[in-house]
């Protein structure tokens, strides 16, 4: 199972870095996001328990997610070509376990995802202090659990689809609102309580709440549940994305 597993992380490695529009896309536009919000709302912004925090320190999570929600679209995409391409059905027919094929995939993006956003977490101390060791190690760890529950999620909506068109339909009616719609914008104790609400159910609210909890430390917004919930309802997600897919892998073609 596992030289699978290898072998197909390694070629979505090798198939990124050859492909330098999608390392630019993923990493770039989130940066832009967070320089032209960060500097133009920084003297407007205020949140409930987090006064203290310019908007450029409070948006820092929330280009995070982006990062690693960009990437995983970009890494999942893929899977529509490759479909097209007959390279998904000479996979599906091998030795290789459909468990095997969804995993190499899922740790291929997710490491992808991972590393670019540790490279942006390097410039947080240009908008706020350096964050403590313990604080670090747990925001690679969330990170990491994001990046697999994203890619995980992106997997699912790619699996069926036959147009790369359709999916970014998909990615403009359901990811970006989801990714609006975490805290990564607005806090949700300044929200309504129907956006609220909305919120309370959106799984990617509770990473980006233990990113900012994290990197933020008790300049973090208000939380809606807290650490240890959120904590179990992003490991949740993430296990439930990856049982998803492979359920749909599972399944004869």
């Amino acid at each position: 199972m596992w030289p699978a597993i290898q072998a197909i992380a390694w070629r979505e490695w090798v198939r990124f870095f050859r492909q330098r529009s999608r390392v630019i896309g993923a990493l770039a536009t989130p940066v832009l996001f967070w320089v032209l919000l960060g500097f133009g709302a920084d003297r407007v912004f205020t949140a409930e328990g987090a006064e203290g925090v310019g908007y450029r320190e409070y948006f820092f999570p929330g280009a995070l997610v982006m990062i690693l929600l960009f990437t995983a679209i970009f890494s999942t995409i893929t899977v529509i070509d490759d479909r097209n391409e007959g390279f998904l059905q000479g996979v599906l027919v091998s030795p290789a376990s459909r468990s095997a094929i969804v995993l190499g995939k899922v740790l291929g993006g997710g490491g992808i995802a991972l590393v670019q956003g540790v490279l942006f977490l390097v410039f947080y101390p240009l908008v706020g202090g350096w964050p403590g060791t313990l604080e670090l190690i747990g925001a690679v760890v969330v990170m990491a659990a994001l990046a697999i529950a994203l890619t995980g999620m992106g997997l699912v909506l790619a699996w069926r689809m036959d147009s790369t068109a359709g999916y970014h339909a998909m990615m403009n009616i359901l990811l970006m609102p989801m990714w609006f719609l975490s805290g990564a914008v607005f806090p949700a104790a300044t929200a309504p309580i129907w956006m609220k609400s909305v919120m309370a159910i959106n799984p990617l609210t509770y990473g980006h709440q233990l990113l900012s909890g994290l990197l933020l430390g008790t300049n973090a917004p208000d939380t809606l549940v807290p650490t240890w919930a959120a904590a179990l309802i992003l490991v949740g997600f993430a296990a439930a994305m990856v049982a998803w897919v492979t359920r749909l892998a599972s399944k004869p073609a």
